[in-house]
């Protein structure tokens, strides 16, 4: 038996939801560390959820969100009630959960043993989220963290040990336990990589000495160029990292166009010589990117891996590619059999940053 199992199970009675989970859970022996994903329809009783879910499976850690939507093996849905476990064996001291109510041991300056990678869950009602995503990734050796924020039409309680509200929580875990991690920005790139030669906040100017709106209708092409406002909907400026490999960028969305001025304006600040790709987001281009990573991350394993959890924008979906089990159904593909949990997020967290229509996948080998 594995060291992971998986199932996820709906319905509009949250009991019910579980008992079907958990009967369909082939629960490794000793498992001591589960995940929990839930739909805001249960965000009332969170709390009940997780103390029934510890009585249940004899597992006393338990980390995880609420959201829109849950996934799973091969299925995935933002329509109906229920929830996503997987529940694992994992050595003993290997990993911790953490949130405000209990501080991650090794994580200040002065700790000489801090851990090496954590999975974490995060309300979006936190000022400065990306700032925390950034310090939260100082504080593990590998400087990756991995997870996503919370999100809901009501109540959206993370898990951590117990339902709470307001910052970071999550798990981390030492070098025993291996992990492996990519993530699918949904694009294909148009053109080559450009440099901001003039920009004030959020609002771009000039595009390699050309005034910015001349570079964003250039890659929309003619017959995009023809209507900005569609043509917004699909060409989007991705911002290098710095410090980061040439081929990295965070995507973000165009929020305004200037004509008589030729702006862009964009929901990110920008700083003049920050390097620039447009990118085409659409349904062929995002399945299209999900394959390759899926594809290059298999292919880089040297081991079959025992579980995965995935985070998933919640504007990909049915939203991007018309069915909300397109994603799972591609996982499984990938990795048949596999052990899956997952949640649609309001914002999607890789590395040190915090991304948007986006598909995160952390594979536990």
């Amino acid at each position: 038996m594995g060291r992971f199992a998986a199932s996820t199970a709906f319905h509009e009675d949250w009991p019910v939801a579980m008992d079907r989970a958990l009967a369909a859970l082939d629960m490794p022996a000793d498992a001591n560390l589960g995940f929990v994903y839930l739909t805001d329809h249960y965000g009332a009783d969170v709390q009940d959820l997780v103390e029934r879910l510890g009585r249940l499976t004899g597992i006393r850690n338990w980390v995880g969100t609420s959201s829109v939507g849950v996934i799973g093996r091969a299925i995935a849905s933002q329509e109906q009630p229920g929830l996503s476990l997987m529940v694992g064996r994992l050595p003993e001291g290997s990993f911790r959960v953490f949130s405000g109510r209990e501080r991650l041991p090794g994580a200040d300056a002065e700790d000489t043993d801090p851990p090496y990678f954590a999975v974490v869950h995060a309300d979006p009602a936190t000022p400065d989220m990306p700032d925390l995503v950034a310090d939260m990734a100082t504080k593990v050796s590998s400087g990756f963290v991995t997870g996503g924020l919370a999100i809901a039409r009501g109540q959206a309680p993370m898990i951590a040990n117990g339902a709470l509200h307001g910052g970071i929580s999550g798990v981390a875990f030492t070098e025993q336990v291996a992990i492996a991690t990519r993530l699918t920005q949904g694009c294909c790139a148009v053109g080559e990589v450009r440099t901001i030669t003039a920009c004030e906040h959020n609002i771009i100017s000039e595009i390699d000495g050309r005034p910015a709106l001349d570079a964003f209708l250039d890659a929309a092409g003619t017959s995009l160029g023809q209507d900005l406002r569609r043509a917004a909907r699909y060409i989007l400026p991705g911002l290098g990292v710095p410090g980061r490999d040439d081929a990295e960028f965070r995507v973000r969305n165009l929020i305004g166009l200037d004509p008589d001025n030729g702006l862009l304006a964009i929901n990110d600040a920008v700083e003049p010589g920050q390097r620039l790709r447009f990118f085409r987001r659409d349904a062929d281009c995002a399945r299209a990117d999900m394959r390759r990573m899926l594809a290059e991350l298999r292919d880089s394993l040297e081991q079959t891996p025992s579980g995965a959890l995935y985070v998933a924008c919640a504007a990909r979906g049915a939203h991007m590619f018309g069915d909300d089990n397109a994603e799972a159904a591609m996982l499984e593909e990938a990795f048949p059999g596999l052990p899956v949990a997952g949640f649609f997020a309001g914002g999607e967290i890789s590395h040190d940053q915090l991304y948007g229509y986006t598909g995160v996948l952390t594979l536990f080998l």
